[in-house]
């Protein structure tokens, strides 16, 4: 819970139980000086307490008279201090949603080649967890405000809004971004900011998610680099696990999630040598340092080679794949300062 409304919530419980105390102080006064009955007794408090201006019940002595006196004095500031919590409170807990959203807008404006998730449905959330993993500068696109209430967390900043405006997607930092995933439940919204997306950037790396197979070539077309179809992919693993099970269990256990279990990493070479000079995978011999395979390997252009020979020679820009255990992984990323 936030400070500010925990604060307030204090004071407001403070509050409810002044009133209740003053409440049982004035019932209790009249019962017994005036020896009223307890409807009498509690009738008397409240007008007394709001000060209506109805008649006494009976009159009342000189001791009884400094009692309401003293009631009454007491009942207006507290009531006083009461509708001013509140009233501060209502206005306060505004105020701090919209300082929080400057203060969060303020963050995505510094962000630079970050990554816009378009809707924090299913896939959404998955692809944000991914990236907390790996500390990568993001931001949600969602406009349902109560869903993202439910499911957001203080390290996901958002803009809450339809992905499908520019002026969203201008506003979430698109034209500083290096990435869009666009998660959208919906094809014809997925298409819509693909298109909107590849004209505000055109060098912007572009995932969409797709229902149907005929939005395939049509996102493709629109402008998006990669095009995901989460049921098919996983009608492919479930029969996966038939024609070859124990394969299927192995890739699983491969992780390429977290800090502490990665098995899987993709390393630009840059982060190895000086590119100027030309190594091949040999030159590096990362088993003998580290531990680690090499697996494959990322061309310029984006081609990938599986098990590459060890002669290869690596060229500028482009990237290595390495397997390994947990600790092998953290013994490269160490031993190359790779964060």
């Amino acid at each position: 819970m936030n400070p500010l409304i925990r604060f307030f919530r204090v004071k407001i419980y403070t509050a409810v139980f002044l009133l209740v105390l003053v409440l049982l102080v004035g019932v209790l006064g009249f019962k017994i000086m005036s020896n009223y009955t307890w409807v009498d007794a509690i009738y008397m408090t409240v007008i007394t307490i709001t000060t209506v201006g109805f008649g006494e019940v009976q009159p009342l002595d000189d001791s009884a008279k400094i009692f309401t006196v003293i009631l009454i004095l007491a009942s207006v500031i507290i009531l006083g201090y009461a509708i001013t919590v509140i009233t501060e409170y209502i206005l306060s807990k505004n105020n701090f949603e919209e300082l929080k959203q400057r203060k969060m807008q303020k963050k995505i404006d510094g962000f630079k080649d970050h990554i816009i998730i378009c809707g924090y449905g299913r896939n959404g959330k998955q692809a944000a967890q991914k990236l907390l993993a790996y500390n990568k500068s993001f931001v949600v696109i969602e406009k349902d405000k109560e869903h993202l209430e439910k499911s957001q967390s203080d390290l996901v900043p958002f803009v809450l809004g339809n992905a499908n405006e520019d002026d969203i997607l201008q506003q979430a930092g698109i034209e500083r971004a290096s990435t869009l995933i666009s998660a959208l439940p919906n094809d014809a919204d997925n298409l819509f900011v693909v298109l909107s997306a590849r004209q505000i950037n055109d060098k912007l790396n572009i995932i969409s998610r797709a229902s149907q197979e005929t939005s395939y070539q049509k996102l493709k077309l629109a402008g998006a680099n990669n095009v995901i179809l989460p049921d098919r992919i996983g009608g492919d693993h479930m029969a996966s696990l038939v024609v070859v099970p124990g394969l299927i269990e192995f890739i699983d256990n491969l992780s390429i999630v977290g800090k502490v279990n990665v098995n899987i990493e993709e390393i630009p070479i840059e982060k190895l040598y000086d590119s100027s000079a030309t190594k091949t995978i040999r030159d590096l011999d990362l088993r003998k340092k580290t531990g680690c395979n090499v697996i494959g390997y990322k061309d310029v252009d984006g081609e990938y080679l599986v098990n590459p020979e060890a002669d290869l020679k690596l060229a500028a820009n482009s990237k290595i794949i390495v397997l390994g255990r947990p600790e092998q992984i953290q013994k490269l990323n160490s031993l190359y300062d790779i964060s």
